[in-house]
């Protein structure tokens, strides 16, 4: 069943997603889908530290974006819809009319010349190589934090957990479970970049040894997807 929001250009539409996202670190699912690109592109400037939950997604979405389209934007308006920038029109106003003579001098039907062609066949060769590189570098993990026993302080363990930063690893959302006789144990997602993050180092070097073994007594993986 399809997820509805109300409108999110509005504080209502943005409090209703910041509860939706308290526990959840992509829209629908343990990655991002089309959802997520559907979602951020009702947003129409990045939402502020009252929408704790929703700024977080949003710096995700946008640094997942930002890895898949690393040019610089110029900006565009699109009419009805929420002006991402006025940059393209203001330009578009500024610019001199071409002479005609040059749009005589232009040859559109002309056919390619065996360089044109084998420079246009490199560039294409190169996006697939970087669109297969990009889509095979990133990965979405759930991992389980186990603490010691019931008298273990669980929201020190997450500031615990939370605190390893390295290069290419982004923390999601968390939650508490139950695991009997009054334990609970941490259960938290995160993005990684391949090339940057091995889980089992992060485990054995970071999350398991001191000072974060005075919270934690062990970490398990509990799924791994790739991006």
């Amino acid at each position: 069943m399809a997820v509805t929001f109300p409108n999110l250009s509005t504080e209502a539409g943005l409090k209703h997603l910041d509860e939706y996202l308290l526990s959840r670190t992509f829209i629908t699912g343990h990655q991002a889908t089309r959802d997520d690109i559907t979602v951020y592109g009702a947003i129409s400037k990045a939402p502020g530290p009252n929408f704790p939950n929703v700024s977080r997604w949003y710096n995700h979405i946008n640094a997942l974006l930002a890895s898949s389209f690393p040019g610089e934007p110029i900006g565009v308006e699109i009419e009805g819809a929420a002006p991402a920038a006025a940059l393209v029109t203001e330009t578009t106003t500024e610019s001199p009319p071409k002479d005609e003579e040059d749009d005589d001098d232009l040859d559109l039907f002309g056919e390619e010349t065996e360089d044109e062609k084998k420079a246009a066949a490199e560039r294409e060769a190169s996006k697939k190589a970087s669109s297969k590189k990009k889509e095979s570098g990133k990965s979405s993990v759930l991992l389980d934090v186990k603490p010691w026993d019931d008298e273990t302080d669980m929201k020190k363990l997450e500031e615990t957990v939370r605190s390893v930063q390295i290069p290419g690893l982004f923390w999601g959302a968390s939650k508490l479970i139950a695991v009997g006789y009054g334990i609970k144990k941490l259960q938290i997602m995160m993005t990684i970049e391949d090339d940057l993050v091995s889980v089992d180092d992060l485990i054995e070097e970071r999350l398991t040894v001191e000072p974060a073994n005075e919270y934690i007594q062990s970490c398990d993986i509990v799924a791994f997807n790739k991006i």
